[in-house]
């Protein structure tokens, strides 16, 4: 085995392989660029090298720079992790010829499978199902727009050196075909040095499904089960799981089959993985095949018991797979939840910011079920603009699916973030939505269930009595704490007001607080009027401070998010996100003659959804636009997103340029 390790990545997956190194005894060596100088996968390795400025070009794509780093520290072999340079065939043969181990497979099997195009017609010839499409890289918008008119629409446009989502447009027009190829061309260039793209049919109401593949320098091959990763938005995937509620034994072993048929055809000697598109049917179609570790390859390692990571490292060594086909066994079932520094609300637009607060739930195994979480920051950490907007993988096994899911639903609840927009009270609505409990997915499933974007749900139900008890039992502790002061003036004890109107998301309750015998806060919903009043019994050792409040509501285990605001809290539960107060009724009575400040009309202008870079302005001062025109393209976490007009007007002023860096909202444009 290796003494020392590089890892020519950052982040979680950095983070990720620095665990197994060190369990395996092997030093590891980090890389860093100046955006990361201060990230967790720096403070855990055992040496670090700077390899240049934030753009990963300059940096995590400098092949040169990650070659000097592993000579100047004497690694012996380089960890690629996913994305930057890891399906790179060049980066592989220039660690070789440095006489540096790459922990992946060899330059054959890269440059056959990493090619998305070469890899199409590698397995059209291993008889191997493939979607229809045109299978050479286009010249230009013009040739693009043929090609699609003879495939048919719906088409896929994508980068044949892609991955991650990077470099992929659904057309369903010609116009969507030429705006598509310029931007799959340009994020294709600008994340992976590579400009070339194809075109294949679009296949709708899809699964995406993937076999993980693991071969050894010894010509064996196994497959280690199936991944479901069909919750997706902007082709990158948000929710993963393992084994599919979907596949049945039979398919498995057939795609399984497939999969290390098409492996061993290229020689593979590492963990890769297989994917396929499959229809309603269960018809399943090559889709391509990354010649890297997987970002969900924990929920394969959680359902075989292996370390991926590990597997890779023993084969990059030369050792023989231990395990054979037979006896690789699925048990219970795994749910992996990207955590991304972006906001669900804003059509999941990327977010940057410090980690003002990050505090994950309590990992480990009880009762049989596993809390895992791989993360890259750590608390005060900042989300670059640079890099891809993950920062975590939460994970959770248990015996049967909806176990997993629950468990999966409880964590995302006690998971504090702060400082930026992210997407775990989406998660959380995911993990409660009846389809996704039921395994009826598709690639198109947040567009279908969420049709008008994602909006935070009301608060109704046994979820709104919880929410008004627990601010009313905020409020009943906080009144408490104010009676103990110390050195208080003398005359008549306070008297607190029996009965409190709480203010829910602009509706109002009468409740009563009171404690028992056993040390819990009672609050009583519904005063004098109501058709019947609820009664809910709370237990928890919560404390003013705490991002989460802990404990029981009615003898269930609960987890709710407390943030304090003017005169109340912010309470955030199964997704749901209001503001609370509670109020004497004479307070009550004061606050409804308050004036309400309405928000600023903005309809006048183009604001900028998210920090990012203006690549391009496609409009000028005096010019007339019709809804669904381009007005302007800005970059972020290396996704170029066009921004179009949302009705006719004309452009009055233009307020940036391109090259000009923007902060959320800045406007970009005003219509006349």
């Amino acid at each position: 085995m290796f003494a020392k390790l590089l890892i020519a990545n950052r982040g979680e997956i950095a983070c990720r392989i620095i665990k197994t190194a060190r369990r395996l005894g092997i030093a590891t060596v980090a890389v860093y660029s100046d955006a990361d100088r201060d990230a967790l996968h720096v403070e855990m390795a055992d040496e670090a090298v700077r390899i240049g400025p934030a753009p990963a070009a300059q940096s995590y794509l400098d092949i040169a720079k990650i070659v000097a780093a592993a000579k100047e520290t004497g690694a012996e072999a380089v960890h690629p992790g996913y994305g930057f340079l890891s399906e790179n065939p060049a980066f592989a043969r220039a660690l070789a010829e440095a006489g540096i181990v790459f922990v992946g497979p060899n330059v054959k099997a890269i440059e056959a499978m990493g090619d998305k195009i070469e890899s199409k017609k590698l397995a059209a010839r291993a008889k191997v199902s493939t979607v229809p499409g045109h299978l050479g890289a286009i010249k230009d918008a013009k040739e693009a727009t043929k090609i699609a008119d003879e495939i048919g629409y719906p088409v896929m446009i994508k980068a044949s050196a892609g991955g991650g989502g990077k470099g992929m447009r659904v057309a369903y027009s010609r116009q969507e075909v030429a705006e598509g190829f310029a931007a799959s061309q340009s994020e294709a260039k600008s994340s992976f040095g590579d400009d070339r793209v194809f075109i294949e049919k679009y296949i709708e109401e899809p699964r995406h499904i993937e076999i993980q593949v693991l071969g050894d320098k010894h010509g064996n091959v196994i497959h280690l089960g199936e991944r479901e990763c069909s919750i997706q938005r902007r082709n990158q995937k948000v929710i993963e799981e393992a084994p599919s509620p979907f596949i049945d034994a039979k398919t498995r072993e057939a795609m399984g089959a497939e999969a290390v048929s098409l492996a061993k055809a290229v020689g593979y000697d590492s963990a890769g993985t297989v994917e396929f598109i499959v229809d309603k049917d269960r018809h399943f179609y090559f889709l391509e095949m990354n010649t890297r570790l997987q970002v969900e390859h924990p929920v394969t390692e959680l359902v075989t018991g292996l370390d991926l990571v590990e597997e890779m490292l023993l084969v990059a060594a030369g050792e023989k797979l231990k395990l054979k086909q037979k006896d690789v066994k699925l048990v219970g079932s795994a749910i992996e939840a990207r955590i991304y520094a972006e906001d669900p609300a804003r059509n999941f637009l990327p977010s940057t910011g410090r980690l003002i607060r990050y505090r994950p739930p309590e990992q480990g195994t009880a009762l049989g079920v596993t809390t895992r979480l791989d993360s890259g920051v750590e608390e005060g950490g900042e989300i670059s603009v640079y890099y891809d907007p993950m920062i975590a993988k939460l994970v959770t096994h248990a015996p049967m699916r909806l176990a997993a899911i629950e468990a999966m639903g409880t964590a995302l609840d006690a998971f504090a973030i702060d400082g930026f927009r992210h997407n775990i009270s989406f998660l959380a609505v995911v993990m409660r939505n009846a389809r996704w409990r039921e395994g009826r997915l598709s690639t198109k499933f947040i567009a279908e269930e969420f049709p008008e974007g994602f909006k935070p749900p009301v608060p109704e139900g046994p979820e709104r009595d919880a929410l008004i008890a627990i601010a009313a039992g905020i409020d009943h502790l906080s009144n408490q704490r104010r009676r103990a002061i110390t050195q208080q003036m003398y005359g008549e004890a306070v008297r607190f007001a029996e009965k409190r109107i709480v203010e829910l998301g602009g509706g109002c309750e009468e409740v009563t607080v009171a404690g028992d015998e056993a040390g819990a806060t009672v609050v009583t919903i519904g005063g004098e009027g109501a058709k019947q009043a609820r009664q809910i019994r709370l237990v928890s050792s919560w404390w003013f401070g705490e991002p989460v409040w802990q404990g029981t509501i009615n003898g269930e285990p609960a987890s709710v998010q407390v943030r304090p605001i003017l005169n109340g809290t912010t309470l955030i539960y199964r997704g749901i996100e209001v503001a609370a107060r509670v109020f004497t009724p004479r307070e009550a009575a004061l606050m409804a003659l308050m004036l309400v400040k309405e928000k600023p009309d903005t309809s006048k202008f183009l604001l900028c959804p998210m920090p990012g870079l203006v690549m391009s302005l496609h409009v000028s001062v005096g010019q007339e636009v019709v809804t669904g025109d381009t007005l302007c393209i800005v970059e972020a976490m290396k996704m170029e997103n066009v921004l179009k007009a949302e009705r006719d007007g004309t452009v009055g002023k233009v307020l940036v340029k391109p090259g000009d860096s923007l902060n959320v909202d800045a406007v970009i444009l005003e219509f006349a």
